[in-house]
């Protein structure tokens, strides 16, 4: 009797077994062909000399040593390297603070609290091609709607994506509008877990909401923090869609919008204004972003998950 009960349970077991790598087996493949392999071939190729897409010879560092101490190609990366550095630093101040704040006036479930929240995740939807199409449309510096607003003021037209000092702050601000509900709803997600008895009690000691939001749901709401600054950082170093589409892929005016992304990409395929081709390249900046992305999220993760044990 209980030997068979023994080979009942192992044949559930093994059926149980098959059926689960079933259903990861299709998710591994795609996993293999679209992101391990091409990831291994990044860094294989990054060893490599190209005559256009085809490996001529080994040459080591090379083309390491080209992007990070070689000019011209040093000035740009460190170039596109400070950009997307700033907008990491713009959307964590910028984006991810509305969205505390928003969150936050969403938690507080004022009248048509529901119909707010659609409006503000509505934008999130939509393709960063189309965002970046309708942004460089509003942004136009003789019929956007931006300058004709301006102009109601008695304020002149501005050439926002013209500009060295405006055109980085315009494509930032676009990619706000863009991602503003993502991290608003992340946020506002971790703060309906906090206990409503803590709150009321916060409030019957006389805190208020500078105090209630800094004091009890900032400190307790520290995963979603740590979600949302993690994606943020990965967002920001792999920005490509929209700088592409509002300031075209040479990062116009001057270098002024250049970024990792728009780099590495003319670097490996081309660019009809550059005229620069090297896929040697292209390839060792691709696995310097991998680097920095995973190095320092690697990181960061440890420190905030350490933050949120220690609160």
């Amino acid at each position: 009797m209980n030997n068979g009960w023994r080979h009942t349970a192992k044949a559930f077991r093994w059926r149980r077994s098959l059926w689960i790598a079933s259903l990861l087996t299709p998710a591994l493949v795609v996993m293999v062909l679209f992101v391990l392999w091409p990831l291994l071939s990044a860094f294989r190729l990054a060893f490599y000399e190209f005559n256009g897409l085809q490996p001529t010879g080994f040459v080591g560092f090379e083309n390491f040593r080209k992007v990070l101490f070689e000019t011209p190609y040093s000035d740009w990366t460190y170039n596109a390297l400070k950009h997307n550095i700033i907008a990491f630093a713009a959307l964590m101040v910028f984006e991810n603070g509305t969205a505390f704040l928003l969150a936050y006036a969403l938690l507080k479930a004022l009248p048509g609290h529901r119909i707010h929240q659609v409006i503000v995740f509505l934008p999130v939807v939509l393709s960063a091609v189309i965002v970046g199409f309708l942004w460089k449309l509003f942004l136009h510096p003789l019929f956007g709607l931006v300058n004709q607003t301006l102009a109601l003021v008695g304020i002149g037209a501005i050439p926002w994506l013209g500009n060295e000092s405006t055109a980085l702050g315009s494509i930032l601000f676009a990619n706000i509008w863009h991602w503003l509900g993502f991290p608003t709803l992340v946020l506002l997600a971790g703060m309906q877990r906090v206990s409503k008895e803590v709150i009321e009690a916060a409030r019957l000691d006389g805190a208020g909401d500078y105090v209630l939001m800094t004091r009890i749901i900032w400190p307790l709401i520290a995963p979603s923090v740590t979600i949302v600054t993690i994606l943020t950082f990965i967002g920001s170093f792999n920005w490509f869609e929209i700088p592409y589409v509002m300031a075209g892929l040479t990062g116009s005016p001057g270098g002024a919008t250049d970024v990792l992304g728009l780099y590495f990409y003319r670097t490996a395929f081309g660019s009809t204004t550059t005229g620069i081709q090297d896929f040697g390249q292209g390839s060792a900046l691709a696995v310097m972003m991998f680097i920095i992305v995973a190095g320092v999220t690697a990181i960061a993760l440890r420190y905030l998950r350490r933050r949120e044990i220690e609160l």
